[in-house]
């Protein structure tokens, strides 16, 4: 019969003052980990909060983290008024090209996925893999050759040549399909045919509302993308009229050697923030729910 040294069992285990803190100084780390990665994101958003809330003088002259001779308003009234306030005329293509690319982009995503995912048809997995591989691919690199195929239908500097490219998105493929395989259940579709509905009824009425919390996610990242996209409008773009934002204050920055002071780049670049904020803190709830998509099914 052998025996079981109680203290030696005790000793493997360790003991439980042992455990807490280890797993105190897990946690720890963790924290650590996290503060840092958040300070290293918000520290440049806070610079800019607190820079374009200064007075021109002043730029250089006080704490770049702290509030010093605030004039917030004078600098948006100086941004609305330069160059005849073309500013206004690019938050306004920023937004045509954001909102109209990201809607018609969430709704070729949701058919295209959802035809993945619930019919079977010859290539249907070849697709889905040249699509996943699209995902990979920087969109940098389709810059030059979209350029050479819209000089040759006669489409550059036009809003078609910003438009177009971004109605395609990969990744909105990629999420359509994993989350209406994962919440759109295949009873459901052939109740529906029983009921007698067709087949785009059946999308539009029932998988539609069910892939919402996707949909969702994939609006807001394509919305970003756009918003944030700077070297193919410069590419197509060449009239100011048809600039977005980015680009716009692109050609600000290269033009303080002219005359246009820092803190009107530095107050557009502020402002060009907020429609970001914004659509990030009312759509959070359903983006958070469509990134979990396919984790459990």
């Amino acid at each position: 019969m052998t025996t079981v040294n109680p203290s030696a069992t005790r000793a493997a285990a360790g003991s439980p003052g042992r455990r807490r803190t280890s797993s105190l100084a897990g946690r720890a780390g963790v924290f650590a980990v996290m503060a840092l990665f958040a300070l290293y994101t918000l520290i440049p958003v806070w610079w800019l909060l607190v820079t374009a809330t200064k007075n021109k003088g002043y730029l250089f002259t006080t704490n770049g983290l702290w509030f010093s001779h605030f004039d917030l308003w004078t600098n948006i009234r100086d941004v609305f008024q330069e160059q005849d306030g073309i500013f206004a005329r690019w938050l306004l293509n920023s937004a045509l090209y954001s909102i109209g690319g990201a809607a018609v982009s969430t709704t070729l995503s949701a058919m295209a996925g959802y035809a993945l995912a619930k019919y079977a048809f010859r290539g249907r997995d070849l697709t889905f893999n040249v699509i996943l591989g699209a995902v990979l691919i920087p969109d940098v690199m389709f810059a030059l050759p979209l350029y050479l195929m819209f000089s040759q239908v006669h489409l550059v500097n036009t809003y078609w040549a910003v438009f177009l490219p971004s109605v395609v998105s990969p990744f909105g493929v990629y999420l359509s399909r994993i989350y209406a395989g994962a919440s759109v259940p295949d009873e459901l579709i052939e109740a529906a045919r029983l009921d007698g509905a067709g087949e785009a009824r059946i999308f539009w009425r029932v998988a539609m509302p069910i892939m919402s919390p996707a949909l969702v996610t994939i609006f807001l990242f394509q919305f970003v993308s756009i918003w944030n996209n700077y070297l193919l409008p410069l590419l197509m773009l060449n009239s100011d009229e048809l600039q977005p934002v980015t680009v716009g204050l692109a050609n600000w920055r290269e033009g303080v050697n002219q005359g246009i002071p820092y803190n009107i780049t530095i107050t557009g670049a502020f402002l060009s923030v907020i429609p970001l904020i914004v659509a990030f803190l009312v759509l959070q709830r359903f983006w958070r729910s469509g990134l979990a998509a396919g984790s459990v099914k």
